[in-house]
């Protein structure tokens, strides 16, 4: 078997929990219905956060990153989740900075609920239709006018860079990964082991 895919998920001050929870449960149980043991995963989930410390996420939830900004292993996966907390980090030149280090080099970007103005920071949803938390969707309309921002969606697939709506949509979106990575039978089978209904229409 292939080595498994590792996906880091950025977290920082106020994120919405289910954002970056949703998508590392998916990405941790994953696993294909033929060879579904503990030891074949088919990714590796680790959560990066810019500094060495205890993270205060939405809620109160505290949660210690497996690693930095600096010092994390190459990744295949990137996902940038959404909460308060990207009211500030939008700004965050040096994260900013280091999720376009990371564009060139992962098989997928991606951004859950107001994740996405982020990546739209960043620039790199120019040219793309992109969705997120559907109390956003009007705002990045208004501050993004290079991106085509669709409501009333769980996500968008635009190839190498793909965005969910808010918050349980990471979950959807996270499975079609699965799905497009490893096959319906995988995504059907982790969905199953998650007692979870998915969405597989965008």
């Amino acid at each position: 078997m292939n080595a498994p895919r590792t996906v880091g998920i950025l977290i920082f001050d106020d994120v919405e929990v289910l954002d970056f929870c949703g998508p590392f449960e998916v990405f941790s149980v994953a696993r294909v219905p033929d060879n579904p043991d503990e030891e074949n995963p088919l990714f590796r989930a680790v959560t990066i956060a810019e500094e060495d410390r205890i993270i205060n996420c939405r809620g109160g939830l505290l949660v210690q990153p497996h690693y930095t900004i600096a010092n994390h292993p190459e990744l295949d996966i990137l996902v940038v989740p959404g909460g308060k907390g990207t009211r500030k980090e939008r700004y965050n030149q040096n994260l900013l900075d280091w999720i376009s280090l990371q564009d060139p080099k992962v098989e997928l970007l991606t951004s859950v609920c107001t994740g996405s103005f982020l990546l739209a920071e960043a620039g790199k949803l120019n040219g793309l239709n992109a969705t997120t938390h559907w109390a956003s969707v009007d705002h990045m309309r208004e501050t993004y006018d290079s991106i085509t921002m669709l409501a009333d969606t769980r996500f968008v697939d635009e190839g190498h860079v793909i965005t969910s709506a808010g918050i349980s949509a990471g979950i959807d979106m996270s499975l079609h990964i699965v799905e497009r990575l490893h096959g319906s039978e995988a995504a059907a089978y982790t969905a199953r082991r998650m007692e979870y209904d998915r969405v597989t229409a965008t």
